[in-house]
């Protein structure tokens, strides 16, 4: 039986509108029991929000089918036993809720007296020059630097805005430390992501519209790879982001439909 991991904006939904045929896939992935995981690289919302913005758009979503790379990233630290100090926390109500719930101790006034242990990264709205010295200071003191995704830009409603990569950028420049990434095309998703699902790589297909993250992270778990023409790839772009990545998705497919015809 095979099981889908399974992108958001620009595969199932763009912004706040959805996607012709998205709401048709899950109807039909949940008639036939498929096993599968909406998984996002955004850090911003909790799964909870998450699944409510699915279940706005006309997707049944509910809150345990969701992994962010919030969630990843709280999960990571956790594994590697990073838990044991502050932590400075650059990012949104995903993020904080996640570090919260894992048992890690958020950076207060109190924490920077001891020093912080780990500074993790999102998308931050509110991101301004003071979080970065921050940042760059207890990085450059020893603290490590953990990133959610490496997204430098995020496609809503038709637009880019600046992601969480373009925030790393400065922080990484001026502290000279490269970041763990936790997100797309990241194997540290893809684990927490794959074992969620409970089935061997080569049963999972890897769904989205970005070639870099989606696919590029799907390809190097070894699973099985789709890429719907939806998004950030579309008919006119898509051979040009193929050869600029250096990979190939084994299917490719103008919609989720289309994807869920040459499966059957």
């Amino acid at each position: 039986m095979p099981g889908f991991l399974l992108d958001l904006d620009g595969t199932l939904y763009n912004g706040d509108r959805p996607i012709p045929y998205a709401a048709e896939f899950i109807g039909w992935l949940r008639e036939r029991g498929y096993p599968f995981l909406y998984l996002t690289n955004n850090s911003s919302r909790t799964p909870e929000q998450v699944a409510l913005h699915l279940t706005a758009t006309g997707i049944e979503a509910s809150a345990h089918e969701v992994l962010t790379s919030a969630q990843a990233a709280a999960m990571y630290l956790k594994d590697a036993g990073l838990d044991s100090g502050p932590v400075m926390c650059i990012g949104e109500t995903g993020l904080q809720q996640a570090l919260q719930e894992m048992g890690l101790e958020l950076v207060g006034e109190e924490a920077e007296q001891r020093g912080v242990t780990v500074v993790v990264q999102g998308i931050d709205r509110t991101f301004s020059y003071e979080k970065m010295f921050k940042a760059v200071r207890y990085i450059r003191a020893g603290a490590k630097y953990v990133l959610t995704n490496p997204d430098h830009l995020l496609p809503w409603n038709g637009e880019l805005s600046p992601g969480a990569g373009s925030i790393s950028a400065s922080i990484e420049r001026a502290s000279e430390t490269a970041p763990v990434i936790i997100g797309k095309p990241s194997p540290i998703i893809m684990r927490y992501a794959t074992a969620r699902l409970g089935l061997a790589s080569e049963e999972i297909w890897a769904v989205g519209d970005n070639i870099n993250t989606d696919i590029r992270g799907g390809a190097e778990a070894k699973c099985r790879t789709a890429l719907v023409l939806t998004g950030l790839a579309n008919e006119s772009n898509v051979e040009e982001q193929i050869a600029r990545a250096g990979v190939r998705p084994e299917l490719v497919c103008l919609h989720l439909m289309e994807l869920a015809g040459r499966i059957g």
